[in-house]
């Protein structure tokens, strides 16, 4: 990997090995599905058969009366507890309401399904039993009759008037709309030498985490209060949503987010299920346990990624972006979980790095009788990156331009930062990009990729002809990182004279007990061993958002620094009284106060026990966001005889800002981009129009391994943040959001000359074959 990151004394910036890996290679892990509690019981959920249907009868008794069968819920038995709304998420900014007016509707999602079901996979009804194999058992017996009802899958028909309705007191299926126009973008097309149009449709996929949804709760555990173990994202918020279903203090409850294998988005958000496990435990006064299988995961987990994009471009003749227009329409599936979340995350987005001048954007939400979605890895970022350097590439064949070129003449130069693109974001601000040097990331980008030797392999194999085609394709990104509002990190000193970190953010793989440990102990001046970093546990920290959106390196990482700094001021003062020494002369080195003038010096543990308290707890606000930025190229051999789609290079060039852990920061871009090519070239989710899943086991949902992804060539370079002192920015997703819009790029690159255009994905064999026997069918007229 080639980096300019810098290396100083301290920890910060070093490529440290994971402190956790050890533990986890050694199968020493503890996921919630490790954790067994004396006496718990299992749980199985009825899941809706049916795409759209009336209830028009339950029967549970048989399933009652078998024999280690503890409950068995239905709506009836669980009216007490509100429907689940992911309030965090549905909130609309101040500003947004009074610049854009957006409609965003919620939709009350009831835990068991009551009168109708929306989409295969909905809950119906949840069976608690010894054992996971008689609960089981139990479904089967359950009872139930459906009047069917008409079925939507498409969301461009459920906006459609007259379409048949998913909830009734709505009128339509109507989610949410925005429209927000900067300039004049009809004038910049009226005048502008070179106009394309066209629809870009980015896929559904399933973040398909290796490890499923799991939580388990027990009553009275211990002391008294409802201790919960889950693999959630956010245990804060969802300690706070258990709390309100149960009627119960917050200090009542307890989350642990234990080991977590991945999350992705998937596990960010409340489930109904996340409710009604704990419900069940308080019900029977008894520890239940519930871990979803493969198939649940896949049918009934939140999907993500379908966006239909109708977009236009507007240049003068030399490639220079005069307008942009774009109306586009997202899946929400059966219920309203995030609202504008991915939407306006793909509205930010979508302008990218390049400099608009004159812009048109309209986005709708539909409901449809499909499992509801929610942000993965990305969040609304690929769909966006994708409708626009998709665009970007027809645009270039337009004008009969290099597609590179076409980039770096629109890109938006160092010295122009801040730059503001005229929207607002996220947070209802205008919206201003604080750092970034993208001509360099593409520079940078078509030098590795040597796209002038490229091209000329290109030209030589289109002229020996045969069955392979060379391509190269490229695509800028930029990510609005450090979501707000804040993060929390108490440092504290222990009787034995170690530092306990406690945060906020959870980690699901992303290396947080390493990277944060290197920043504290910089922060504070001890060794980075004497650092225990505790994160997903509410009881060591009282208040926390949690680990999404590219925020915690942005917002705990700075929240531990701060309470570092104040910590160690803190022993400082605290050594300096012990010894009868000005605090102005004393040092803090490798977890030894010193006076070196006079030889005098006192350890952390001889300050605890002499009776000072040593811990500190800071606040970290983010002003606003701070941009993180990439450029992927890619290239690419298409066999024209079966339409296997081969990657021989893929380069990547990303700007998080200064990096703590380099060896970290490969992994988490290496697997995001697994996860972009995945979604390029494997990965769909696919329903009949029935409604009906058609993908719903890895035997016929394409996976791949970790044969499939290529070595990559990484390079990095640093424009600080100036929006927080470390000047960090956010990483965890950017490497998830280019491969779509660069292997598309690079595949009608290699088909151009036999006509081809990509759409959408992914670029299966049989789906390259069909867009070639699309290319050389006769138009008839």
């Amino acid at each position: 990997m080639r980096t300019s990151q810098e290396t100083g004394a301290g920890w910060f910036g070093r490529s440290v090995p994971r402190v956790e890996d050890d533990r986890l290679l050694r199968g020493e892990g503890r996921f919630v599905d490790d954790i067994r509690v004396p006496g718990a019981l299992e749980a199985a959920f009825l899941r809706s058969p049916q795409a759209h249907a009336r209830i028009t009868r339950i029967d549970v008794a048989a399933a009652r009366a078998l024999p280690g069968v503890h409950a068995v819920f239905t709506a009836a038995d669980t009216a007490s507890l509100k429907p689940v709304i992911n309030e965090a998420e549905l909130r609309v900014p101040q500003g947004l309401v009074e610049s854009l007016n957006p409609l965003v509707r919620k939709l009350p999602y009831p835990v068991l399904a009551e009168g109708t079901v929306n989409f295969v996979g909905q809950p119906m009804a949840l069976v608690v039993a010894d054992n996971r194999y008689i609960a089981e058992d139990a479904l089967e017996l359950i009872e139930v009759d459906y009047e069917p009802l008409p079925v939507l899958v498409d969301p461009d028909q459920a906006l459609e008037p007259g379409a048949p309705l998913i909830e009734e007191s709505w009128g339509d299926n109507l989610a949410l709309e925005v429209k927000t126009q900067v300039g004049d973008p009809d004038a910049a097309f009226a005048d502008a030498a070179a106009v394309i149009e066209e629809e870009f449709f980015s896929h559904r996929y399933v973040p398909s985490p290796m490890e499923t949804r799991a939580i388990q709760a027990a009553p009275g555990a211990y002391d008294g209060r409802m201790t919960i173990w889950s693999n959630t994202q956010t245990p804060h918020r969802l300690r706070d949503h258990i709390a309100d279903s149960l009627g119960l203090p917050t200090d009542e409850v307890h989350v642990l987010a234990v080991d977590v294998g991945g999350g992705f988005g998937q596990k960010g958000i409340i489930y109904v299920e996340e409710v009604l496990i704990p419900y069940a435990a308080q019900t029977l006064g008894a520890p239940v346990l519930w871990r979803e299988d493969r198939n649940e995961n896949l049918v009934a987990a939140s999907h993500a990624r379908e966006q239909m994009h109708r977009i236009s471009l507007a240049a003068d003749a030399d490639g220079r972006l005069l307008g942009l227009r774009d109306d586009f329409v997202v899946n929400f599936g059966a219920t309203t979980m995030t609202g504008l979340v991915v939407p306006y995350n793909s509205v930010v987005h979508l302008l990218g790095p390049y400099r608009v001048p004159n812009v048109d954007i309209h986005v709708r939400a539909a409901l449809t009788n499909t499992a509801p979605t929610s942000p993965y890895r990305g969040a609304g970022r690929p769909e966006a990156v994708f409708a626009m350097e998709r665009a970007l590439d027809r645009l270039a064949r337009k004008l009969d331009m290099d597609p590179a070129e076409l980039r770096a003449r629109n890109l938006i130069r160092p010295e122009e930062m801040p730059y503001r693109t005229g929207l607002r974001d996220r947070a209802g601000l205008p919206q201003e990009y604080d750092s970034g040097d993208f001509p360099a990331l593409l520079r940078t980008a078509v030098d590795m990729v040597d796209l002038p030797g490229v091209r000329a392999r290109q030209a030589e194999l289109e002229h020996a002809g045969g069955d392979h085609r060379l391509g190269v394709g490229f695509a800028v990104y930029l990510e609005a990182t450090g979501l707000g509002p804040f993060e929390t990190a108490r440092a504290s000193v222990r009787p034995d004279g170690r530092v306990r970190l406690a945060l906020g953010t959870p980690s699901q793989g992303q290396g947080h007990r390493t990277v944060f440990a290197q920043i504290a102990a910089d922060a504070i001046g001890v060794p980075m061993e004497s650092i225990e970093v505790i994160s997903g546990n509410t009881d060591a920290i009282p208040h926390g958002v949690g680990t999404i959106a590219s925020r915690a390196l942005v917002t705990a990482g700075n929240a531990a620094n701060m309470a570092g700094k104040q910590l160690r001021q803190r022993i400082v003062d605290a050594a300096a009284e012990l010894l009868s020494l000005p605090p102005a002369e004393m040092t803090l080195e490798e977890g030894v106060a010193r006076h070196t003038g006079r030889g005098a010096e006192v350890t952390l543990g001889e300050l605890i026990a002499a009776g000072f308290e040593l811990s500190e707890t800071a606040y970290f606000r983010p002003p606003g966001f701070t941009f993180s930025s990439g450029c992927s190229a890619v290239v690419v051999d298409v066999d024209t005889s079966t339409g296997q789609v081969g990657i021989e290079q893929y380069v990547v060039v990303h700007d998080a800002g200064r990096i703590v852990n380099p060896v970290i920061a490969h992994g988490q871009v290496t697997g995001g981009i697994a996860q972009g090519i995945a979604g390029a070239l494997y990965e769909e989710m696919i329903y009949g129009l029935d409604g009906q899943p058609v993908t719903t086991t890895y035997m016929d949902y394409l996976f791949p391994t970790s044969s499939e992804i290529p070595d990559l060539d990484m390079a990095e370079i640093v424009t600080p943040s100036t929006m927080n002192e470390l000047g960090v920015k956010g990483l965890g997703e950017g490497g998830a959001i280019a491969p779509q819009a660069a292997i598309s790029n690079a595949v009608e690159d290699a088909l151009t000359p036999l006509g081809v255009i990509v759409r959408r994905g992914p670029l299966t064999p049989s789906r390259v074959r069909d867009l070639l026997r699309e290319a050389t069918r006769p138009t008839t007229t």
